[in-house]
């Protein structure tokens, strides 16, 4: 057995830092919770190059007094504990004493505090665990910590710090959380010179919400307010209609303290049962005000989970605290007009007024005789059309009525673009196009879904060739008759109805679209971008991931702060919600610990696909429901949808007979 060695002091102290300290985030954390027991009213953060180079957090609290400067930076020392039964009635952020200490070891720090009683500060340095410098100093009442080179005598540490821009973003999100737990104080937040983030410090939690989660978020919460006994519930919860598609904004508190909490996760969520749709998450500031002994946070190392002794009276405060606001609020979403829906891809021009006409009576009657024979002329040719398309397979021409011989032309369509209010029933962009062999809306479509021809491999064709015969093609010989519900393409084929689900169709072309290479090139640029808010972790993943938002068709950039800005999209996705495709792409990466898992993106594609395809109910013309049809021939593998639902079912003509009693 290999000799046990007692390790030394420094490496011992670099071991144990290690389990505090893990990136400057890290620091600021443990600074600003000194700040807020120090009683401060008022605390600033500046860091430099994502915190790494440059930490300073400046605090007007009661300080420290100059004979406890050197205890302070002693591991296990405090002045929150004395005994062990102190651990039982924790109301402090920290108690550990490991802070400073833990710091200290691993960068070079400065502090310069004074106290009310003192006529002087001091000035003290550190670095590495190793006292360089005390001396008297000027400075106001507070105290003030500078952190440099962080990591400076651990290189290995050092190595697995992320880029400064992430690294910044997440010392961005510990000054949040702890803003909005303490909205009696000012917090400011200098990064790289620029000011971030400024609360007023007013003690209401609505100022605090309106600076760090935004003018929108502030303005669609709902007041909470509810009390069990000694248990205590207030915060702000967000309306059923401000929905997000990712948990990141859902910031619990104990007793000031941020934590994560699966129990009042899931109480919140159950609280909006039946208000919110599948797949959307909403967001909070809560806080829950609860006695001491009977919550654990000594549980975790960065003190971000904690255990209660009564797991079903905490899920009761906030599932009826939030049940109750929800109730006692008209939550019906008000429609404003410049929330309306609007393709970002067209250009869209005011709207124009009504034009009054006069009408004789006799000029009235010619309108409706005039909109009379129109409507016979097009019946007339849907007849027409429809008696061309069923002459039978191989019976020649010359056999046919003389008003039969004439062949169905193929006939060239485009979706209607204009932007006036009276035909956007028909402005949709091409709802099949997925990014494949098709440059335009335009190209010509045959009325009638031919069986495929052969195609000889010697000879190059630009168009993917149909699958080969050997394989079963489930719409051969089929023909489009047309639409049920508008929801259900309708195709006739020898002694089979076939009924095919458009959404479902479209949603699986995408979706193989998707998982063959993304969008493909293709962008178009929006007239208006559209800027994202996002919380600082989810800033900083999607920075790093750009190239996985370009894959899915998304074209962004920084857009400064916590923002990113859409600037352009693949034109498939003209009328999906772009902004709740970014932020579950962020919710995705997140969990995926900065990188995008494959499990992960195939869910990511299916959300995607399931917005941008066709929606059942959407009126749909002929041709474009036959190109659909096209599509699913050519395709080859569109069965099921991404969900498992059934993209055709058939329907034979023996059962059908057979439900109207004609097989005797």
């Amino acid at each position: 057995m290999p000799k046990i060695n007692v390790l030394e002091k420094q490496v011992a102290e670099l071991i144990a830092a290690g389990e505090v300290v893990e990136r400057p985030a890290s620091i600021v954390k443990e600074l600003l919770e000194n700040a807020v027991d120090a009683g401060a009213s008022s605390v600033t953060v500046e860091i430099q190059g994502g915190g790494v180079r440059y930490i300073r957090v400046s605090d007007n609290g009661s300080g420290i007094e100059r004979a406890d400067v050197r205890s302070a930076f002693l591991r296990h020392a405090t002045s929150k504990v004395r005994q062990a039964e102190d651990l039982s009635g924790i109301t402090t952020m920290g108690f550990r004493g490991e802070a400073l200490a833990s710091i200290a070891a691993m960068c070079r720090v400065e502090m310069l505090t004074r106290t009310a009683q003192e006529q002087a500060g001091t000035h003290y340095r550190i670095a590495g665990g190793e006292e360089e410098d005390l001396e008297d100093a000027g400075c106001p009442v507070g105290t003030t910590i500078t952190v440099r080179d962080v990591f400076y005598n651990t290189p290995a540490r050092m190595k697995f710090l992320k880029k400064d821009i992430s690294e910044g973003n997440s010392v961005a999100a510990v000054v949040e959380k702890i803003a909005l737990g303490n909205p009696q104080i000012g917090f400011k937040f200098i990064r790289d010179g620029a000011m971030r983030l400024q609360t007023p410090g007013d003690g209401k939690l609505l100022s605090a919400v309106r600076c760090v989660l935004g003018r929108e978020f502030a303005e669609n919460t709902i007041p909470v307010s509810y009390r069990v006994g000694a248990l205590t519930l207030s915060g702000l919860i967000t309306k059923p209609a401000f929905s997000r598609g990712s948990r990141t904004l859902q910031n619990f508190f104990i007793n000031r303290r941020f934590v994560r909490s699966r129990t009042c996760m899931a109480a919140l969520e159950e609280s909006y049962r039946n208000a919110m749709m599948v797949g959307k998450y909403p967001s909070c500031v809560l806080n829950l005000e609860i006695p001491p002994q009977t919550v654990d946070v000594n549980v975790h190392p960065a003190k971000l989970e904690v255990r209660f002794t009564g797991e079903k009276e905490i899920f009761d405060l906030v599932y009826y605290g939030c049940k109750t606001a929800l109730g006692a609020h008209q939550l019906a979403p008000e429609l404003k007009a410049e929330e309306l829906r609007y393709n970002p891809f067209a250009a869209h021009a005011d709207p124009k007024p009504p034009v009054q006409q006069r009408l004789s009576v006799q000029d009235y009657r010619q309108e409706l005789e005039r909109l009379a024979q129109q409507e016979q002329a097009q019946k007339q040719a849907h007849s027409w059309t429809s008696r061309q398309n069923a002459r039978p397979v191989g019976v020649p021409l010359e056999s046919l009525p003389t008003g039969m011989r004439q062949e169905p032309q193929p006939r060239s369509w485009r979706l209607d673009v204009s932007p006036e209010p009276a035909l956007r029933l028909e402005s949709r962009p091409a709802p099949f196009y997925t990014g494949s062999r098709r440059e335009e809306a335009a190209s010509p479509v045959p009325p009638v879904v031919q069986p495929p021809k052969a195609v000889s491999p010697e000879v190059a064709a630009p168009v993917q060739p149909a699958p080969p015969a050997t394989a079963r093609d489930p719409y051969e010989g089929a023909r489009v008759i047309g639409e049920l519900f508008e929801t259900y393409i309708l195709l006739e084929r020898a002694n089979e109805l076939l009924l095919v689900d458009k959404h479902a169709a479209h949603e699986r072309l995408l979706f193989n679209r998707l998982k063959a290479g993304g969008m493909g090139e293709e962008r178009q640029m929006l007239l208006q971008p559209i800027p994202v808010q996002l919380s600082p972790e989810e800033h900083g993943v999607l920075l790093e991931n750009l190239p996985l938002l370009e894959q899915v068709g998304i074209e962004a950039e920084d857009f400064g702060g916590e923002d990113l800005l859409i600037r352009g999209a693949a034109p498939i996705l003209a009328q999906a919600d772009l902004p709740a495709i970014v932020t579950e792409l962020a919710a995705k990466l997140l969990q995926g610990g900065g990188r995008g898992l494959p499990e992960q993106l195939e869910e990511l594609y299916h959300t995607i696909a399931c917005r941008a395809a066709v929606k059942a109910h959407d009126h749909t013309p002929m041709p474009t429901l036959q190109e659909l049809i096209q599509l699913l021939r050519e395709d080859g593998d569109a069965q099921h949808c991404p969900h498992g639902r059934p993209v055709c079912i058939r329907m034979s003509r023996y059962e059908i007979e057979k439900k109207f009693g004609r097989l005797g």
